[in-house]
């Protein structure tokens, strides 16, 4: 009797969209990435195809005798957010601007945008996301009318592309690439695959044409760029827009950038007349008091490569019950401050146990890196000796546990910053100055432990 064999019917598998992760049945969430609704139906037995050689247009060349100027960045007009990105926009390069609602992306695209189109090149602005009378209202209001500045309202992505055959610009803006869908693809706008679609097709468009575009991209609840990991990958340049809801300070840092550098920070100032790029921020973060106040410290962060000042307050209430005081922080990081609170107390002997403590910083600013740690300590050891830190002074650096300041980087960059601007006298770690040459008017002491400089503060006595 013969012997029957039936043929195995290959069973569809299931892969994630973000990370490839796959699975034999669907899951509505990533069990690798954890992200929700990206996980697809793959085919069963994958084909094994095989592409011909095709035959080749141009020739291969030696490195050495490629045209660079092809590549080179044209300035946008925003010096701050030229900066960020290198020196300009590079032709076919593509630019992501991601932020949250409000932050102010649509206001500095569009005025980026009539800064080009009056330095003579073409610029299609296509606004998915608002009507064009909005836009134009937006653009009156800061001033970014222009003759060569085309306007569209679309959110078809085969439009779109029929807008740019047609007009041929030179720059082209998508305010927001999660709101522009395709016919070709199911899936509403924003979805994973409607936007690896439509980026995919705005990506290749700016190639052959070799024209810069930039997309703005919304963000998810934790700051993440929404839609697919992938689309990070395929852009050139991706810039995150940042800024407090109620500060009208904006930083623009380089996440990922193809043609400059990531450690780069652009500051504007966001008001009623549009965005203002600041070359000097460092007046925002520091009050302006006639007399010195006890429980404030200057400090030098580095936001990238940039040096910025920042004034830290403290404030020490009276005594309270035991267990009951609170230790309250603005734009710093509260399990930081706690930490160089309890070096405070058992290092120097600073009564913090039963007192409520308050730390801040002047003007919205967020400072996250441990070089303020030294800032802190000072303010909060003046708040409670009720003596002030002389006038133009700055203190920097990182405290240890057992009460040491630990050396930070980037100190002759910090101190040239804070003697430009007329500070006369600086505490830093042991060893800071590898050369010992400290910027000219400046005094500079290095001090080994947070005792060290509190004397050096003349917050105590020798």
């Amino acid at each position: 009797m013969p012997t029957r064999t039936s043929a195995k019917t290959a069973r569809p598998g299931y892969r994630c969209a973000e990370c490839g992760w796959t699975t034999a049945k669907w899951a509505g969430r990533c069990g690798e990435c954890q992200a929700w609704g990206t996980v697809e139906e793959v085919g069963g037995t994958p084909t094994v195809r095989t592409t011909v050689p095709a035959q080749v247009r141009e020739p291969a060349r030696p490195i050495a005798e490629v045209d660079v100027e092809a590549a080179r960045a044209a300035p946008t007009g925003v010096d701050e957010f030229d900066r960020v990105l290198g020196g300009g926009l590079v032709p076919g390069a593509v630019v992501l601007m991601a932020g949250e609602p409000g932050v102010g992306k649509s206001t500095l695209l569009l005025d980026a945008a009539s800064r080009v189109a009056a330095s003579g090149r073409t610029v299609l602005y296509v606004t998915a996301e608002e009507s064009a009378a909005q836009v134009r209202l937006r653009a009156e209001r800061i001033g970014a009318l222009h003759a060569r500045l085309l306007l569209a309202s679309e959110t078809d992505l085969a439009t779109v592309l029929g807008h740019v055959e047609r007009s041929a610009p030179d720059l082209l803006i998508v305010d927001s690439v999660q709101t522009v869908a395709s016919g070709e693809v199911e899936g509403a706008a924003g979805g994973v695959s409607q936007v690896r679609e439509v980026a995919g097709a705005l990506i290749r468009v700016a190639k052959q044409r070799a024209m810069a575009t930039l997309l703005v991209g919304h963000v998810t609840k934790d700051g993440s760029i929404a839609g697919p990991r992938t689309l990070e990958h395929l852009v050139d340049v991706v810039c995150q827009f940042e800024g407090e809801r109620h500060s009208r300070l904006r930083l623009l840092r380089a996440v990922k950038n193809r043609y400059g550098p990531t450690d780069e920070v652009g500051c504007f100032d966001l008001n009623e007349d549009g965005i203002v790029g600041l070359p000097d921020p460092s007046g925002l973060f520091v009050s302006s008091t006639p007399e010195p106040v006890a429980g404030t410290c200057i400090t030098v962060t580095l936001e990238g490569r940039r040096p910025l000042l920042a004034e830290l307050q403290s404030l020490v209430a009276t005594d309270q019950s035991p267990g009951s005081a609170r230790r309250v922080t603005s734009g710093l990081d509260a399990s930081r401050m706690a930490m160089v609170l309890a070096v405070c107390q058992r290092r120097l002997g600073v009564a913090l146990a039963n007192r409520d403590t308050f730390v801040a910083t002047v003007g919205g600013v967020k400072l996250t890196e441990p070089s303020v740690d030294l800032a802190v300590a000072l303010a909060v050891t003046s708040a409670v000796t009720d003596q002030p830190i002389p006038p133009g002074t700055i203190a920097l650096g990182e405290v240890g546990l057992a009460g040491e300041v630990r050396r930070v980087t980037g100190v002759p960059r910090r101190l040239s910053e804070a003697a430009r601007l007329g500070f006369t006298s600086a505490i830093v770690p042991a060893g800071s100055l590898a050369d010992g040459k400290a910027p000219a008017g400046m005094t500079v002491h290095e001090v080994a432990t947070l005792a060290d400089a509190c004397v050096r503060a003349r917050l105590v006595r020798e």
